[in-house]
């Protein structure tokens, strides 16, 4: 007879509980909470101001200053990050439970030091605009990851209590 509950294997914590209480304790928890939300708003004013210019061919030095600002945001975040890490884990980078995150965040970098590459080369503004929007596509992808892990150590929480 089947049963009428799945039996969930567990799944490996995101923190131990040093970790977790290091996490708490740490300063670079509120300034990583402050960034990116912080980020994400600047990331939607910035798409709106790049979509416009692609769409009307208006507005070009509203869009560069607004990727230069995201750019500069996002630089920000990844020193700060780093610095959390290493309160955390231990190490600067490629904690395990952070791994694949830090990995695909050194893409969204390169892609937005690409887009400052053009700016400064001066490679045509269309070009530069893609270039930031595939850089935007990225970052989308890494705050996802990022969203998904908190949640996980939310989940966490719960399994502890």
């Amino acid at each position: 007879m089947p049963s009428d509950t799945l039996t969930e294997l567990p799944r490996p914590q995101l923190y131990t509980p040093e970790q977790r209480e290091r996490r708490d304790a740490t300063i670079w928890t509120l300034v990583q909470g402050v960034l990116a939300p912080v980020q994400f708003l600047v990331f939607l004013v910035s798409l709106a101001l790049v979509a416009r210019y692609l769409l009307t061919g208006a507005g070009y030095d509203a869009a560069t200053l607004s990727i230069i600002a995201k750019t500069t945001l996002l630089l920000t975040i990844m020193v700060t990050g780093a610095i959390w890490e290493k309160v955390v884990f231990g190490q600067w980078l490629f904690a395990p439970a952070f791994f694949w995150e830090d990995v695909f965040s050194f893409a969204v970098i390169a892609l937005h030091l690409a887009y400052v590459w053009a700016l400064l080369s001066r490679w045509p503004a269309d070009t530069q605009m893609w270039i930031a929007l595939a850089a935007y596509a990225a970052y989308v992808v890494n705050a996802g990851q990022f969203v998904w892990k908190l949640r996980m150590a939310r989940l966490d929480v719960g399994v502890r209590a």
